[in-house]
């Protein structure tokens, strides 16, 4: 298996960037590679964009896509970002998926990384990539410097934290 991190992002408010005018999360590209510069990041990554939609408005064919990728890459160490919302029901999909020999870690951010040091976007892409490169093969999800199974986590809601149940 190859060495290099496969990151596939799928949009949410990672990616959102704020219109000004109308006061609107809208998406434009991907904030990714820029952020792994900002970050100084020095591993092998190779960054596709599967797709760029809010995760409440993910579908079963979209996260058909994203099982499919997952399999079909040579790389054994993936990111993928992806709304918080349903991010435990992707998780699910592909843990069902029995994709073996790959740590597939689940990352996404609660502001988006366009509003600058208030993000917390940047932080979780981090520990996301720690984790992919520690982690044994499973399907995880990394948010607020932590790493939770896929299925012993929820988003709380009310406090706006992933916590493990």
């Amino acid at each position: 298996m190859s060495k290099t991190i496969q990151v596939y992002v799928t949009g949410g408010t990672f990616d959102k960037d704020y219109d000004f005018i109308s006061g609107e999360l809208y998406f434009k590209d991907t904030h990714l590679k820029a952020m792994f510069e900002r970050g100084r990041c020095n591993l092998d990554i190779d960054i596709k964009t599967l797709m760029m939609i809010d995760s409440l408005e993910m579908t079963e064919e979209d996260r058909d896509i994203i099982v499919h990728s997952c399999k079909k890459t040579k790389n054994s160490m993936i990111i993928l970002t992806h709304g918080t919302d349903t991010m435990v029901d992707t998780a699910k999909r592909l843990a069902e998926a029995d994709i073996k020999d790959k740590t597939i870690v689940l990352t996404g951010a609660m502001i988006p990384y366009a509003f600058g040091t208030s993000s917390d976007g940047f932080f979780n892409l981090g520990s996301a990539l720690a984790f992919v490169q520690l982690l044994r093969p499973g399907v995880f999800i990394a948010m607020n410097g932590r790493f939770y199974n896929w299925d012993r986590v929820r988003k709380n809601r009310s406090t706006g934290y992933f916590e493990q149940i």
